[in-house]
């Protein structure tokens, strides 16, 4: 595989999943770790990405409440998001969580819909706190400077405290067999924490995460209510979602 090749599906990689480890990398493209981390060095250089202590992450993640112009798939997230709206009712208690799909819902929220709105994503809150009828919650706890998220203890048992209407929720992998799953440990807990202070879970997915899944686990994908795609909900892509106890939108 020549180099604009290889760098080219790391590209892909850091895009569709936000983050993405270097021996994930080595393994997907069958080479060795020093190769993928001067290729990751390289793209760094370049501006196309950003290397981050053990993988990379991508331009689109590591941003502000403004919208990046490296945010992948784009389109697609809108469309998602637009669903996701579709959903919230005059006075819900919601959470959104962080990354870039669930920051294009908060970006949608109608202005005059009143709801109470629990985020740990300094993005997310930073586009919330201009909504004059949305009472924003900021989750503290140790902020990522990756992620622009705040995550461990003291961040899981402050989400024991509540119970919301509907959380809002990313992943990055997702499978109808082996449900949602990640590659961070803490993000693992982090959503376990939201899910099981729900009453509904709305996961946000792009299709190109379908079938895909990594090491640890968040939850079964019956522990999810719904399941928000660009897609049609009728469409082939989704056949085997639709066996599972789960409402497709």
């Amino acid at each position: 595989m020549l180099k604009e090749e290889r760098q080219q599906l790391i590209l892909n990689e850091v895009d569709l999943h936000n983050r993405v480890l270097l021996t994930d990398l080595a393994e997907k493209l069958e080479v060795s770790i020093d190769t993928v981390r001067r290729d990751v060095k390289e793209l760094d250089g370049g501006s196309k990405l950003r290397k981050v202590h053990g993988g990379a992450v991508s331009l689109g993640y590591t941003h502000t409440a403004a919208r990046s112009s490296n945010v992948y798939a784009l389109n697609e997230k809108m469309a998602i998001a637009e669903k996701a709206v579709g959903l919230l009712k005059e006075g819900a208690v919601v959470f959104i969580d962080g990354g870039t799909t669930c920051l294009e819902m908060a970006r949608m929220i109608p202005p005059k819909l009143k709801l109470t709105c629990f985020t740990f994503s300094l993005p997310v809150a930073i586009q919330l706190a201009g909504m004059p009828h949305v009472d924003l919650i900021f989750i503290g706890g140790r902020i990522s400077p990756e992620s622009m998220i705040s995550n461990g203890a003291y961040t899981i048992q402050r989400l024991a405290e509540v119970r919301f209407d509907y959380a809002f929720l990313g992943t990055g992998y997702v499978d109808a067999l082996h449900g949602l799953t990640e590659f961070d440990w803490d993000v693992v807990q982090l959503k376990k924490a939201v899910i099981r202070a729900s009453k509904k879970a709305v996961l946000l997915c792009i299709s190109e995460k379908l079938n895909s899944q990594h090491r640890f686990k968040t939850c079964d994908i019956n522990e999810i209510n719904t399941m928000i795609t660009e897609l049609s909900p009728e469409s082939n892509l989704l056949n085997l979602f639709r066996n599972q106890d789960l409402r497709l939108l």
